[in-house]
């Protein structure tokens, strides 16, 4: 038999060498998911800049009519002193760029370019913010039950996801909004169009988040923590709600990121096709379809509004890619 190995006192109350190196440098504490995914998003220098333009941008739009007050800016209003009489163009190159007016004025009329880019931003974003809400709501609900229950559930909201995929939506958005320019439900002018095209776009874009909400519920139900919570008698509504939606709030938040630029481009699309919204309202589609007269002799009037699509579009892609990589770093 082998003696038994002494110990001193002091080797008795040694500590693991892990332990003494964090000893003099505080308590070591863990980080949450949200905390991993914010230190994997910071890396990331390309989504940060697109993170920090869009939030420009949102307050841009949130504050338009307040800047557009303080610096005496007025969308709708004419300064035909500004155009040629002969031309209706703009006096000037690129379009009657001067300190007054920094991107100039639009042709025939004289307006602000710049305060009528400003009067579209928060047009374009309550389209696209209240379409993807309602997308969200809607898929977000009808995925999780169509995941989690199955069977014939799963099969009728399967086929309404694809009778919904197979409608032609640029078509069908068209028909409704040309149908109720009018007035309906008691609304008219500015208030209905933006409500029309928030529904529009909203209720035919739910199957997309549908089908992946149903993906990662079809996975999650399987799961032991789902499996924990029907032992100890949790219903089903509290396991929709209560287990699987959390752990669903990552994809719904990027693919949320991906789809506001989608709608800013499908409002955009609908407005230059004439069933927007309508003018005298700034709409940054409604600007490219005005300048599709004048792009040969005043190429600015075109690029101006044009480019506000590009950047915005851009920015929100960019952030979508970073909080997608960020919250699962498994799709890099």
């Amino acid at each position: 038999m082998t003696a038994p190995i002494e110990t001193t006192g002091a080797e008795a109350g040694a500590q693991p060498e892990a332990v003494l190196a964090g000893a003099d440098k505080g308590q070591i504490e863990g980080r949450s998911l949200g905390q991993i995914a914010w230190s994997r998003f910071k890396k990331d220098r390309v989504a940060v800049a697109g993170g920090v333009i869009v939030v420009l941008l949102i307050v841009v739009a949130a504050l338009s009519r307040p800047i557009q007050a303080m610096l005496g800016l007025d969308p709708d209003a004419f300064h035909q002193n500004l155009i040629d009489a002969n031309t209706s163009l703009p006096n000037g190159g690129w379009g009657g760029m001067s300190w007054s007016h920094p991107l100039g004025v639009d042709p025939q009329f004289g307006r602000d370019v710049a305060s009528r880019i400003l009067e579209g931003s928060w047009v374009s974003l309550v389209v696209a913010f209240g379409a993807t809400v309602l997308s969200n709501v809607i898929g977000t609900i009808l995925g999780v039950v169509a995941g989690y229950y199955g069977g014939r559930v799963d099969s009728v909201i399967s086929r309404l996801m694809d009778t919904f995929l197979a409608f032609p939506l640029l078509l069908f958005a068209i028909a409704i909004s040309a149908t109720l320019q009018g007035g309906a439900f008691g609304l008219n002018g500015l208030p209905l169009h933006l409500s029309v095209l928030i529904f529009v776009i909203g209720f035919f874009n739910w199957p997309y988040l549908g089908r992946i909400v149903r993906g990662q519920t079809l996975a999650l139900r399987e799961r032991e923590f789902v499996d924990a919570s029907r032992g100890m008698g949790a219903r089903g509504p509290y396991i929709l709600f209560r287990e699987l939606l959390p752990n669903l709030v990552g994809p719904i938040i990027v693919y949320s990121t991906l789809l506001i630029p989608t709608n800013i481009l499908f409002e955009a699309s609908l407005s230059f096709l004439g069933v927007g919204i309508q003018p005298p309202q700034a709409s940054w589609g409604g600007m490219l379809r005005d300048a599709v007269t004048y792009y040969e002799v005043d190429p600015a009037y075109m690029i101006v509004p044009g480019l506000a699509i590009f950047v915005t579009v851009l920015a929100f892609n960019l952030l979508g890619d970073g909080l997608r990589d960020a919250l699962d770093p498994r799709s890099r």
